[in-house]
């Protein structure tokens, strides 16, 4: 039984079971989250202390978790591409790229708002 045939709470279960298997599944397989997750774990509470308002602290914290969002889904699409194609094709590197190039973006937008809000 799929999740969609289900509804109310006992979807609400499943999702979140799924949910937790994909990260232990990023966290064991993927040497950039383990490292952007300890990141997190040095960021968060920093930019908690850091911000002096409640929009700053949602700014930094946000941020950071954008990356590891963005991260998790760059794992995907790296699965999917591998998972379909086998042989080299142009296709299958340009999504696998641009997939890290929104990492980087993210990366880059982690930098920038931490500049903002600490610095301006």
């Amino acid at each position: 039984m799929t999740t969609k045939s289900k509804s109310g709470f006992k979807r609400l279960i499943n999702a979140s079971v799924y949910s937790y298997r994909g990260l232990i599944a990023c966290f064991r397989s993927e040497a950039a989250f383990r490292q952007e997750l300890a990141l997190a774990l040095v960021l968060v509470p920093l930019g908690l202390w850091l911000g002096n308002t409640g929009v700053e602290r949602a700014l930094l914290v946000g941020s950071v978790l954008l990356l590891l969002m963005v991260e998790l889904l760059n794992t995907g699409v790296e699965y999917v591409v591998d998972r379909f194609g086998g042989e080299i094709h142009e296709l299958s590197g340009k999504a696998k790229d641009i997939a890290s190039a929104a990492v980087f973006l993210a990366l880059c937008n982690v930098a920038v708002v931490w500049a903002l809000v600490l610095l301006f």
